[in-house]
């Protein structure tokens, strides 16, 4: 028979009761664990978000709780109240923050009863992942799972602390806004008001907080949600947090310290690890040219070094043409990798054809010599050239890449990541950051054979380079900055434009004509003309960031209840059908999809 709570009250989760409560009484509540019963004693382990806590009935203690106890099964809600007891020496289980003690239970109240969970709540239980987000408030349970979301908790609240500390405003912005289409495709809201006319969900508050600077907010900041309609991977998700700010009468270096003093506050309280600062910098240009694209994993060497000069003049037909098209040649020295089989080398070869290579040559380096296709066009001199370039020796293999420089980075780039693989190259536990600054302004589109923003269009152009932003783009350099950690974007942002005149440059930069501009950004421009202040700030993908301090592999780990691969949820089994009659509401009506 169920009872209720009433005349108890929770006095102790159950991590909290240890050795400083011996003989006190104790009402603790939570859900069974396990149910052991041992003849005269009946022992069973509540467990609640703080952890696991032992509990006995002992027939002597009370007879009647003793006899409730054996119809309690796993998952049970229960309410117990009782007396904290010293285990015996041979019973204390140093594996539990509680193991020195348990409670001996004098009443119990069966507050609900469970049906046999899918799968176990146990941190090592194999369970599919789907079968886990479909019962997700049972896998909430697993204390793996549930200490994902108490750190993510207080990195939420070290957030708030920090920004508020340094002078900044909390502001909410509007989740339901204007669709301006510049990256991601936007999830759109019909309205029922203005039959035909959408709303859009927000990819991020960056106009939002642009104008706060102009109202004299000064400093901003938000954890808020966002929204993008994309391909998912492991890494992304179609609804989103980020940690949001904006600081006016900056430079990109002021912004960038107080980013950094942020970071290192997370890691020191999280994990209790002092980060060196400053951070390391790379240019974007030295990032590719070293690591092959601009988020670089520095746990590891393996840089990426240009040989073009020494190879100038080689016979080898791949080297000639490459250089000859106004290529690159460029390679990778992976020590002791001379051991690798040649079914590995294949693989690599294989692999880096994937990424989009033409192909992937090699040389071995051994005791006995030079190994490999190419050995045989390689001078002395080359050789030696090669070998002091990228400090190769016996026991090593050289990776080589001939090609256009974009295709060089970004294949040699992966196969970088991927050597480090091979090779044990990566330490658990360590963290290494970089900024990648000075991105180009613009990427050309091949597609719509017009220049892009890189990162959006609101980003101011270095003040050396506003000279040629009309005459020559491609070599526009942004007042933008990435903060990489291990390898992984964790956060981004830029000085704005504050100025109207350079915003309409960028705009004509980009193809965006006087007219389309004042219909998709009428209240920037506005806004800007009303005497802006000089502003920057950035976005820090919290959901991510959490992941990389949780040691976790997916997003999906930190989000309470995400969606899947296929933005879906298999908890609420949305998306799904909406009644008709909202549909004509809405002006709206569903076309069978054509076969």
């Amino acid at each position: 028979m169920l009872e209720d709570m009433k005349g108890l009250k929770r006095t102790h989760y159950c991590g909290e009761v240890d050795e400083t409560l011996l003989g006190q009484e104790v009402v603790i509540m939570g859900w069974v664990q396990h149910r052991r019963d041992h003849g005269g004693l009946v022992f069973i382990d509540l467990r609640d978000r703080t952890g696991l806590l032992q509990t006995v009935f002992n027939p002597q203690e009370d007879e009647l709780t003793h006899q409730k106890s054996h119809d309690v099964r796993s998952e049970y809600v229960l309410a117990l109240k009782g007396v904290v007891r010293r285990r015996p020496d041979e019973m204390v289980n140093p594996k539990m923050t509680t193991g020195q003690v348990e409670v001996f239970i004098r009443e119990l109240r069966v507050l609900n009863v469970a049906q046999t969970p899918p799968f176990q709540v146990e941190d090592h239980a194999d369970v599919n992942e789907n079968v886990r987000l479909k019962y997700r408030y049972i896998d909430l349970r697993r204390p793996v799972v549930m200490k994902n979301f108490l750190l993510r908790h207080h990195v939420a609240k070290l957030t708030r602390d920090y920004f508020d500390q340094h002078g900044f405003m909390e502001v909410e912005t509007p989740v339901l806004t204007k669709s301006t289409p510049e990256g991601a495709r936007d999830y759109l809201v019909p309205s029922r008001v203005s039959q035909g006319l959408f709303y859009a969900l927000p990819q991020s508050p960056q106009l939002f907080k642009q104008i706060l600077m102009v109202g004299g907010i000064d400093r901003y900041c938000q954890i808020v949600k966002c929204f993008r309609d994309e391909d998912l991977r492991a890494d992304r998700q179609p609804e989103f947090t980020q940690v949001d700010l904006e600081m006016s009468f900056v430079e990109q270096d002021d912004v960038m310290d107080m980013l950094e003093g942020y970071i290192a506050g997370v890691f020191r309280e999280t994990l209790d690890i002092d980060l060196p600062r400053p951070f390391q910098r790379l240019t974007y240009d030295e990032s590719m040219r070293r690591y092959g694209n601009d988020r670089p994993d520095l746990r590891y060497d393996l840089e990426i070094v240009d040989i073009s000069t020494v190879l100038a003049k080689s016979e080898a037909k791949v080297f000639a043409e490459a250089l000859g098209r106004g290529g690159c040649i460029r390679a990778i020295n992976a020590p002791g990798a001379a051991t690798f089989s040649r079914k590995q080398l294949d693989d690599m070869v294989a692999f880096a054809i994937s990424m989009g290579a033409k192909g992937l040559a090699w040389i071995k380096i051994t005791a006995e010599g030079w190994q490999g296709p190419l050995v045989k066009f390689l001078t002395e001199e080359e050789k030696e050239g090669m070998a002091k370039a990228l400090s190769a020796k016996a026991g090593d293999v050289i990776f080589f890449g001939a090609d256009t420089v974009q295709v060089v980075a970004t294949v040699l780039g992966h196969v970088r990541a991927r050597l480090a693989q091979e090779l044990g190259l990566i330490k658990e536990g360590e963290f290494r950051l970089t900024w990648v600054t000075d991105f180009p302004m613009f990427e050309y589109d091949a597609e719509a054979k017009r220049w892009a923003a890189m990162h959006h269009p609101f980003t101011s152009p270095r003040d050396e380079d506003l000279d040629i932003l009309e005459s020559d783009p491609g070599q526009v350099r942004a007042k933008a900055y990435d903060l990489v950690l291990n390898g992984s974007e964790i956060g981004g942002g830029s000085i704005r434009i504050h100025r109207p005149d350079v915003q309409a440059k960028v705009f004509a930069a980009l193809g965006i004509e006087a007219e389309e501009a004042r219909e998709k950004f009428g209240f920037l421009l506005d806004a800007l003309a009303y005497g802006a202040p000089p502003h920057g700030g950035c976005a820090f993908g919290l959901d991510r960031l959490v992941m990389i301090l949780a040691g976790a592999t997916s997003l999906r780990d930190v989000i309470a209840f995400p969606k899947t691969q296929k933005a879906t949820c298999p908890l609420t089994e949305a998306p799904g059908p909406v009644d008709p009659r909202q549909l004509l509401e809405l002006g709206l009506r569903i076309e069978a999809k054509k076969v």
